[in-house]
C-alpha cells in the first residue's frame, strides 16, 4: 500500500522555525519534492532533494530560509524552515516527484498525495 505522511507542521510566529518530515511506504524513490498549497490556489513547488546526488533546489522565495535533506531508514526526507514568513502559511506536502526546476510547478502527475501538514505563520 502506497502511503506518504507529512508531519511537523504547526503554528509559529514570524521569524520562527519548523522542521517537516516525510515518510514514504510502498514506493521506491530517488528524490523527494516538497509542495505547498493554500485555499483557492494551485499547489506550488517548494523544494526538491535528490537523495542519490544529495543536491537540492528551491523556489526563489524560500532560498536561504528552507533546507531540504534526506532522512534515514524511517524518514524519507526533511524540510527545515527558518525565518518563516506569514506568506509561508500553507498545507505542505511531500511527493516522490519534484517540481520543475525552472518554474517550480508540478509537471508530473502524482496519484499518492498525503494529507499534508498545516504550517501557519502568524503573530
Amino acid at each position: 500500500q502506497v502511503q506518504l505522511v507529512e508531519s511537523g507542521g504547526g503554528l509559529v510566529q514570524p521569524g520562527g522555525s519548523l522542521t517537516l518530515s516525510c515518510t514514504v511506504s510502498g514506493l521506491r524513490y530517488l528524490a523527494i519534492g516538497w509542495f505547498r498549497q493554500t485555499p483557492g490556489k494551485q499547489r506550488e513547488g517548494v523544494a526538491c532533494i535528490s537523495l542519490m546526488a544529495g543536491s537540492s533546489y528551491y523556489r526563489d522565495s524560500v532560498k536561504g530560509r528552507f533546507t531540504a535533506s534526506g532522512g534515514n531508514s524511517t524518514v524519507a526526507a526533511y524540510l527545515q524552515m527558518h525565518n518563516l514568513l506569514p506568506e509561508d502559511t500553507a498545507v505542505y506536502f511531500c511527493a516522490t516527484i519534484c517540481p520543475n526546476s525552472r518554474n517550480m510547478r508540478q509537471v508530473i502527475d502524482f496519484a499518492y498525495w498525503g494529507q499534508g501538514t498545516q504550517v501557519t505563520v502568524s503573530a
